[in-house]
């Protein structure tokens, strides 16, 4: 551990309990690409939590599911955002059960359409921190 706190992932940066997921649901998507939905809600805490949903109808397999949620934290960890909670969601099949639980491609794919997501809140952060 280097002692950076903005690169890692405690539990302080996660949401976990049932009621803070259901009150960023309760919100409209911020943002959606081809696979994901992103809910955001402004907090008073000094730091973005995350929380993922990957459905097991949309990604059977548990390492499909996994890739999704070790990329999805590796990206928010990188990206500098504001004081939000985001809940990134599996909303559209990734792939299909014959085909390969994983790949390089599809790594690819995921961690294109997650940086956008992380994007469109760390520029919508900077916006907001002018006014």
């Amino acid at each position: 551990m280097t002692g950076d706190r903005s690169l890692d992932f405690a539990r302080d940066r996660r949401i976990v309990k049932t009621d803070e997921f259901s009150s960023v649901f309760r919100l409209r998507p911020a943002y959606r690409t081809a696979h994901f939905v992103l809910y955001v809600r402004n907090t008073d805490l000094p730091h973005a939590r995350l929380g993922v949903v990957a459905a097991k109808r949309l990604a059977p397999r548990a390492v499909t599911r996994n890739t999704i949620k070790r990329v999805t934290r590796e990206l928010f960890r990188q990206t500098a955002l504001p004081s939000i909670d985001c809940i990134v969601r599996l909303s559209q099949p990734v792939n299909a059960r014959k085909g390969p639980a994983t790949s390089a491609g599809l790594k690819a794919l995921l961690r294109e359409e997650l940086t956008r997501l992380f994007a469109s809140q760390a520029v919508a952060g900077k916006a907001g921190a002018g006014r």
